[in-house]
């Protein structure tokens, strides 16, 4: 049985997101998954026209994107009042249905979007909003990683101020983060027994106390929580030292506590290529690990790394979800 599509949402119109669907279109037809775009035609066909690549194919359902030509990009139109969250909307419910196996969605600006009347800080958690009543398996998110080839982390506080996330560190924030990454590693990325660390706040992590307590006091208390229901979690230990090659080979997952703390080491593995996963909800969703790029878009100078690598996995990670629900009597 061919597997379900995959939907791409339209993004910022105004952004590289026409453009980077495009070229990511052109690099996976031959060997990637079936494609569909859902969101005004309009910016994907000036867009190629532009790049000299051949125009999307209009379609009305999932079913006939997979008969559409592999070297065009269907597009399934999506009504609303504001095109970017009709995208969004559309690819959501499709998955939700069972009819699409996932969701890439592309760069938004949230300055428009807040302009518009957008009450959710970004795309994270209005996706969380858009499937809450959804039934799923597991705890819920949303949790926020970033992947990248040899490298996975996990965000407990995300687009805080540094004072605010400090301020905000839980034990209870760390034990959620760590069980949906859990589950999610079991789940959607097929790995059965899966190695969790848990980086440190402060340099040394803590150095026994005498450079900070949040290890003494938040994590620990964490940690001990987590490996009484049987996670295997190491921790917290000195974040300059967790993410070379050596260390890295002992974990499948690093829970990091602030932003920057999990986002630079990936970025600095692979900034091209680093994929935005979003664990903890009832469908599969990746996003590439950048913005709109306003500044470049309509050049032709985009690059679709990101957004190629985030395709692959979703595809990936959808497969061995359908695997999982099969594997434990739910069916696919």
């Amino acid at each position: 049985m061919a597997r379900a599509p995959l939907v791409l949402t339209l993004g910022d119109p105004d952004g590289i997101g026409p453009e980077i669907a495009l070229k990511a279109h052109a690099a996976i037809q031959a060997d990637g998954p079936c494609l569909v775009l859902t969101g005004d035609p309009a910016p994907l066909e000036m867009s190629a026209r532009s790049l000299g690549l051949p125009p999307p194919v209009l379609v009305k359902t999932l079913g006939q994107a997979r008969s559409a030509p592999r070297d065009r990009l269907a597009i399934l139109p999506a009504q609303g009042s504001h095109p970017v969250l009709a995208s969004i909307e559309k690819a959501v419910e499709l998955a939700l249905s069972g009819e699409a196996g996932g969701i890439v969605t592309s760069p938004i600006s949230k300055a428009s979007l807040y302009e518009a009347g957008f009450g959710f800080p970004g795309h994270t958690e209005y996706l969380a909003h858009l499937t809450a009543s959804a039934p799923m398996e597991g705890p819920r998110g949303p949790v926020m990683m970033l992947a990248a080839p040899g490298l996975r982390t996990v965000l407990v506080t995300i687009h805080q101020s540094l004072k605010n996330a400090i301020e905000s560190l839980t034990p209870e924030a760390v034990i959620h983060t760590a069980r949906v990454t859990h589950h999610a590693l079991k789940t959607d990325f097929a790995i059965a027994s899966p190695r969790l660390v848990l980086a440190g706040l402060n340099p040394h992590a803590g150095e026994g106390g005498a450079m900070g307590r949040e290890e003494i006091e938040i994590l620990a208390p964490a940690l001990e929580v987590l490996r009484g229901e049987g996670l295997d979690i190491s921790g917290p230990l000195p974040p300059d030292t967790m993410f070379h090659a050596e260390a890295r080979a002992n974990y499948d997952a690093a829970i990091c506590l602030y932003h920057d703390q999990g986002l630079i080491p990936v970025k600095t593995l692979d900034f091209h290529g680093g994929v935005n996963v979003t664990l903890g909800l009832p469908i599969v969703r990746t996003s590439p690990d950048h913005g709109t790029a306003k500044d470049i878009a309509g050049k032709g100078v985009a690059r679709a790394d990101s957004l190629i690598a985030a395709i692959r996995l979703a595809a990936e990670l959808a497969a061995n979800r359908v695997r999982a629900c099969a594997h434990k009597g739910f069916g696919a």
